[in-house]
């Protein structure tokens, strides 16, 4: 900086004030201490400036997982909103790993970043609690009740049973779940669907799963080994949907003919015209845009009271739901229940 201020010939906090984007600069001088600078290659050292400051002007976020399309379609939301106020993003994921994350989390408090957002994270309410007691905590897609931890979820259960009510309404009673085992959205999701069946006067079916493409395929297996098989399924993510839906086509099954598959999410994956999968709608862009906004809050020290929020889910209907096949016995059954 004394370099720059020498060749511009102003002084060094004048230097200092047009780094920081300062408005009291006239634009003259703004020239001469940029031209300065890029002539001498000269950068402004972050550190240094956030030891000063005592923020760094990051933002960390840590993700569940690199694959599923659903964290980067949210993604697009927290950056639209991070640049937009003139923060950057330190990203990192803990690919499903409770003992990854916590390195991770712990990487971004050692960066001294000035807040961290969780998408689903597995890690325990205490790591997380511990970590908002230094800088402040937004977590994603998952349900937490800790004081200073703020949140933004969906009503994961009732878009559970938005996906049931559709396949009751289509005429189905056999319908099965794949869940997502005890990733933070699998239970939530399975008790949706367990209370739509019990409103219904039907049976739940639960097969064993997780958010992966494999445990979809997995859980397709177990299903083709039913005696009798259901006439639909509703998966707990649309990555599971998609594996297995792939099982089920390559052992022979035609969807939506033979059997109806919904998923949740409605990521990219979903609209794709070969898999055209009906699926829940969680309004991810929206929720990282909220989430940098109630991150940013607290930072700023606009608000110090523990925020929740509630987003609602919407079913957006495809071609892999249709009315259950006439020769899988279902009028017999419907009948029976009436």
């Amino acid at each position: 900086m004394e370099d720059v201020a020498r060749a511009a010939g102003v002084s060094r906090a004048l230097v200092s004030l047009v780094m920081r984007d300062s408005p009291l600069v006239s634009a003259d001088r703004r020239k001469r201490v940029l031209e300065a600078a890029a002539k001498l290659g000269y950068r402004p050292n972050a550190m240094a400036r956030s030891l000063a400051s005592r923020k760094t002007g990051i933002i960390g976020v840590l993700l569940n997982d690199l694959h599923n399309p659903f964290f980067a379609e949210i993604m697009d939301g927290i950056e639209e909103v991070a640049e937009r106020e003139g923060y950057r993003l330190l990203l990192s994921t803990g690919g499903r790993r409770e003992e990854r994350e916590a390195t991770a989390l712990e990487a971004m408090l050692e960066f001294r970043v000035d807040g961290v957002i969780m998408l689903s994270p597995l890690l325990s309410s205490a790591v997380v609690r511990r970590a908002a007691e230094t800088t402040p905590v937004v977590v994603l897609s998952r349900t937490m009740r800790i004081q200073d931890v703020d949140t933004v979820v969906t009503d994961e259960a009732f878009g559970a049973q938005l996906a049931v009510q559709h396949l009751i309404g289509l005429g189905h009673v056999r319908i099965a779940h794949i869940d997502g085992g005890e990733y933070p959205s699998g239970p939530p999701r399975r008790r949706g669907y367990e209370r739509a069946m019990r409103a219904a006067g039907l049976k739940s079916v639960v097969i064993p799963g997780d958010f992966s493409e494999n445990g979809g395929t997995r859980a397709a297996e177990e299903i083709l080994k039913m005696e009798e098989l259901p006439t639909a399924v509703f998966v707990a993510n649309d990555l599971a949907a998609a594996g297995a839906m792939a099982r089920l086509q390559e052992a022979g099954l035609r969807i939506p003919d033979d059997m109806s598959i919904v998923g949740f999410d409605n990521t990219s994956l979903a609209s794709l015209g070969q898999i055209s999968l009906t699926s829940v709608n969680q309004p991810r862009e929206e929720m990282g845009e909220l989430a940098v906004r109630t991150i940013l809050e607290r930072i700023r020290g606009t608000r110090t009271e523990t925020a929740h929020h509630l987003t609602t889910p919407t079913l957006v209907v495809r071609r892999s739901t249709a009315h259950p096949p006439v020769s899988s016995g279902w009028e017999e059954d419907a009948a029976g229940l009436a």
